[in-house]
């Protein structure tokens, strides 16, 4: 069983973070302890995961490692983001039988896969 997913982000980025995350995926936001607080970044819960922000202070984009989430409403998440400016890249149902799916980045670049049940 997995207890949350870390992404890299760079400094300063907390907001694009946010807006990403919170705005268009509605995940909600989760209070970091203090300790780790100091160090930046945010953590994120939601539908089924809970999704953390970590900075890096050499920073770059995950292009092709990725995590997949699995999303009830994935075609409202693919039109909230391909409306804020996003790429969404739809896979073909053959790749994954059972499933429909599309890969979008974060607001910082990183790879991000999105399933449904087809």
């Amino acid at each position: 069983m997995i207890h949350h997913v870390l992404l890299a982000c760079p400094r300063g980025s907390e907001a694009a973070s946010r807006a990403f995350h919170a705005g268009l995926r509605g995940m909600v936001e989760k209070p970091k302890p203090p300790a780790l607080a100091a160090r930046g970044g945010c953590w994120f819960t939601g539908y089924g995961a809970e999704l953390h922000l970590g900075v890096e202070a050499e920073f770059t984009p995950a292009r092709k490692a990725h995590v997949a989430l699995l999303r009830p409403d994935l075609d409202d998440l693919a039109a909230r983001l391909a409306a804020a400016g996003y790429p969404v890249d739809w896979g073909a149902e053959e790749d994954l039988p059972g499933l429909r799916r599309f890969h979008t980045e974060d607001a910082h670049g990183n790879r991000l896969e999105f399933l449904a049940p087809a």
